[in-house]
């Protein structure tokens, strides 16, 4: 028998009176749930003091009940050779086939959801950890099912053409979690990184995450097996071209969407990524000077040639992670410490589907700190050309503050070393080679001495096709 179409009743969110609507039982639980945003069209939640940067992507936690798993294993009944059941192989399929619904809490033994604890709303509250600032009563992350509110730093036509790379890279999205599930019946892909975090611009890639079985990860082994497999299926597909697997750290395929032209990164429950999105995300909405700052450093990095991983020099989200610490070590601190203030919210055990609703509540954070964009943007050349000890110090944002360099493998003989929020490993790890190091410092100290000399952002940044840049120059 074929199981029953899924109703949506009166506790599926708040205008759920309004719509009842049948799906048919073949819909994934996702996409009923997106059909259901998209019916109701209704966001009911505390107002933002914060302006929204970019469009928000619908996706709404599910729970892990709700999941629900096909019997047959992930490569069906119809191979057309039998591999014998004490094969690796067959051995490793059967690990990332569907459980059974009374196996369902021991696949997510190394997940454990923890409940959110919710910061008071309503009221002035004053922050836990520094005296300096206070906190705006109500949640500042919009939903992931709510418009954003429009940008003061873009024009209506910028956040148009935003908008509809967002739905392009939800579309191909979409698509290809339907495809994967054909040979994966429990798979699911999310989407993140910088097309989330509210730090990306429209020639940013889209990073995908595949979750198939939720736990540690044989990077060296389980990762590539299970890439190879959808690498093949990609080939097979008429949307997808030039798909290739890269053997890194972290294996990737990385492949373009042939309608929209998007490059895609997609890993193997590399769920990491998936959480620093939503602690980025959470960054970017908490002050509205971070995301125009973040933006325009980053134009600057790449405009000096020292933002490209690939090349020895720093990744966006080391770039990234470098401002947050830069405004969080300030003596009137620009953006709290959210880690160390919402520890819950941002639990590393934390169920991955529980991830987007976590920091829902955070209110704003008012700073006593009010300096131009342009003050910062220097103030942030002058931290690391003439402040910062590269060769002493670990940048730590989980910590809100500088760590001494220990002797361990992560942290000795490296040039430059950022903490990752979640795993604590070192995200500048690229900038191997004492060449770029020293073509990476030269940057900060040339741009710092030409601001504070000219006063003018046209002898640090391109002059054509600027970004929108801070308004006041620095003093």
């Amino acid at each position: 028998m074929l199981p029953r179409p899924y109703i949506f009743s009166h506790n599926d969110g708040p205008s759920s009176h309004l719509f009842q609507h049948v799906l048919p039982h073949n819909v994934s639980q996702q996409q009923r749930i997106e059909a259901h945003l998209n019916s109701t069209n209704n966001f009911i939640g505390p107002p933002m003091n914060a302006h929204r940067f970019i469009p928000t992507y619908q996706w709404t936690p599910v729970e892990l009940s709700d999941v629900a798993c096909s019997p047959n294993g992930p490569m069906g009944n119809n191979r057309k050779r039998r591999i014998q059941d004490n094969s690796d192989i067959n051995l490793k399929r059967q690990r990332f086939s569907c459980p059974s619904p009374h196996n369902q809490s021991a696949r997510n033994s190394n997940f454990t959801s923890q409940p959110v604890t919710r910061p008071v709303t309503g009221r002035e509250v004053t922050c836990p950890t520094c005296s300096s600032a206070t906190f705006i009563p109500g949640g500042c992350v919009p939903s992931l099912g709510e418009t954003c509110h429009q940008n003061a730093f873009s024009p209506s036509s910028v956040k148009d053409k935003q908008s509809d790379d967002l739905e392009k890279k939800e579309s191909c999205r979409a698509a290809l979690q339907t495809d994967i599930q054909k040979i994966f019946p429990c798979a699911k892909v999310f989407l993140g990184g910088s097309s989330l975090n509210g730090f990306g611009s429209r020639s940013s890639d889209a990073d995908l995450c595949l979750v198939i079985e939720e736990g540690p990860v044989n990077h060296r082994k389980d990762a590539v097996y299970v890439l190879s497999l959808v690498r093949k299926l990609l080939y097979k597909l008429s949307y997808i071209e030039k798909p290739q697997l890269i053997r890194a750290k972290v294996p990737i395929v990385k492949f373009r969407d042939r309608i929209s032209g998007v490059e895609f990164d997609l890993n193997f429950n590399n769920t990491v990524g998936i959480r620093n999105t939503f602690l980025l995300r959470t960054y970017a909405f908490v002050e509205k000077r971070v995301r125009p700052l973040v933006l325009v450093i980053k134009k600057w990095a790449n405009h000096h040639c020292i933002n490209d991983a690939s090349r020895g020099t720093l990744s966006s989200y080391t770039l990234v992670l470098m401002v947050l610490h830069y405004l969080q070590t300030l003596p009137e601190p620009v953006i709290p410490c959210l880690q160390r203030d919402y520890p819950t919210c941002f639990d590393p055990k934390m169920d991955i589907h529980l991830v987007p609703s976590g920091p829902s509540d955070i209110p704003a954070f008012v700073s006593r700190n009010q300096s131009s964009l342009g003050d910062l943007f220097l103030g942030f050349l002058r931290y690391y050309a003439t402040v910062f000890k590269w060769d002493k110090q670990v940048i730590s944002v989980r910590m809100a503050r500088t760590l001494p360099k220990s002797n361990c493998k992560e942290w000795k003989d490296k040039f430059i070393c950022v903490e990752e929020p979640f795993n604590r490993t070192n995200t500048a790890r690229a900038v191997h080679e004492r060449m770029k190091f020293e073509a990476i410092k030269a940057a900060f100290i040339e741009s710092y001495r030409l601001l504070q000399l000219r006063k003018d952002l046209n002898f640090i940044l391109p002059k054509s096709k600027q970004m929108a840049r801070p308004q006041t120059a620095p003093r």
